[in-house]
């Protein structure tokens, strides 16, 4: 468990320094020492300390006036009984404590088979041995109390070394073990919580949290030591919440709670244990809780009376009619395109014509054009040319005949007409010249010559190029 010193920039006068040094140990087990030599000291330093059976290593984590504080903390006189620390760990002295830290597991294991077979009900979780190789701790949890007389016998007779036989609590085991926690960060119990608080159930309850085991048990088997951090806040919030012991009398039918926000101040019921949730505020729970002691019934949880929906039935009916008045005022009107007067002189009537065309004309089309006559060659209307309505499909066939000699096949009544196969009769030579209006015998067609291609000479089996 690293300690971050806060008070290392501060200006502390050295004069009063104080002279005890924090200490940490394996498992994140901390003691105190008194530094009487004042050896110059870094945290993070390997130390040989007095133990009261030998001595031991551990390193400087905190010191200065900091550690007065962490005393005063946990209950610690600063009297006689606080032991010494005789010097700063040298090469040798490393060396002969990682040798005792080799046996450890090997220990570890062994000391569970001898468990096994004398059949105590505990839990071996951790061994320690000292520096100096003449003493090992077994820390061990157990729910009821065991006696480990034989095994004490059995582990000293086995490992040849003084045997001391520890119990830890659940939780203090998981600190020594150490993990990560479901928030993604290091366990507290193994990184700076030192004092258990006891964690109950009421917690949870305080703050609207389903009692599932699984979600609020840490890794130790217990309730999570988190419960209690927000646990204050959330008492402090609870006081403007009301206390429902019954449900809500409306006439639309008991409204039970499901659900409370402490921080917004909401609260949701349901109508007869329905699926749909109402949410309403607390001053307004408060409100209606008042009328039920009457002996009175609300007509929703929203509104008291029912002329209340009423009244705000017409007021959004009113806001409705305003908003359709204001945007009708507001569209602006179309003008009217005005129409052509009719004026019997023709000359005035072909003036307007030639002004402005008549938009919707008084006759149609087919019997102006039957009054006016034939229009001359210059005159007709264009119309859209179609190139392949009066090309032939068989050249051959139609070559000296023109769209107006071919027969026309009556058509069926009573559905599409058949095709039929006709054969269309040959124009005479003589008679080609008739086939046309204007006495004009049909060209050939000429043959397209394309050019050449690119690097490529004239071909050489056409006559002309010999």
């Amino acid at each position: 468990m690293n300690v971050f010193d806060w008070l290392s920039h501060m200006g502390i006068p050295e004069v009063d320094n104080f002279d005890i040094v924090e200490v940490k140990f394996k498992g994140g087990r901390k003691e105190y020492f008194r530094n009487v030599d004042f050896l110059a000291l870094n945290t993070g330093d390997p130390v040989v300390v007095d133990v009261p059976s030998g001595h031991h290593i551990g390193y400087v984590s905190l010191q200065g006036e900091l550690v007065r504080l962490q005393m005063q903390k946990r209950k610690i006189r600063n009297d006689d009984e606080i032991l010494r620390i005789y010097r700063v760990a040298n090469q040798k002295d490393m060396e002969k404590w990682g040798e005792a830290q080799n046996r450890e597991i090997p220990t570890l294991y062994r000391c569970r088979q001898i468990v096994e077979e004398f059949g105590l009900k505990m839990k071996m979780s951790d061994v320690e041995y000292q520096a100096d190789n003449s003493k090992a701790t077994f820390y061990y949890s157990a729910d009821d109390r065991v006696d480990f007389r034989e095994l004490i016998k059995a582990l000293a007779g086995e490992f040849r070394i003084r045997v001391e036989m520890r119990q830890i609590s659940l939780r203090q085991e998981a600190g020594r073990l150490g993990g990560i926690g479901v928030c993604g960060r290091e366990l507290c119990c193994s990184t700076w919580l030192v004092d258990f608080k006891n964690v109950s159930t009421s917690a949870a309850r305080y703050q609207n949290l389903s009692l599932n085991p699984g979600k609020l048990s840490g890794q130790c088997g217990r309730l999570k030591c988190c419960l209690n951090y927000e646990l204050d806040t959330y008492i402090d919030a609870i006081k403007d919440i009301p206390s429902i012991d019954r449900p809500l009398q409306t006439e639309s039918g008991p409204a039970k709670l499901q659900k409370t926000d402490i921080f917004r101040k909401l609260m949701w019921f349901s109508y007869n244990n329905d699926n749909d949730w109402h949410s309403i505020t607390c001053e307004r729970v408060k409100e209606i809780l008042e009328i039920n002691e009457k002996g009175k019934k609300v007509f929703t949880l929203q509104y008291n009376e029912a002329s209340e929906i009423e009244d705000l039935a017409a007021k959004s009916t009113r806001e409705l009619e305003l908003l359709d008045k204001k945007f009708a005022s507001s569209s602006p009107k179309r003008k009217k395109k005005p129409r052509p007067q009719n004026r019997n002189s023709g000359g005035n009537r072909n003036q307007q014509g030639s002004n402005k065309p008549d938009s919707k004309p008084n006759k149609p089309e087919a019997q102006q054009n039957a009054n006016q006559g034939p229009r001359p060659a210059g005159d007709q209307p264009k119309k859209r040319r179609n190139k392949n309505r009066n090309k032939p499909r068989n050249p051959d066939a139609n070559a000296g005949q023109t769209p107006a000699t071919q027969p026309q096949q009556p058509k069926a009544k009573g559905g599409p007409p058949k095709r039929q196969n006709v054969q269309k009769p040959k124009p005479a030579e003589g008679n080609a010249g008739n086939a046309s209006t204007n006495d004009a015998k049909p060209k050939p067609q000429a043959k397209k010559r394309f050019p050449p291609r690119k690097n490529q000479g004239p071909n050489p089996n056409k006559p002309g190029n010999e």
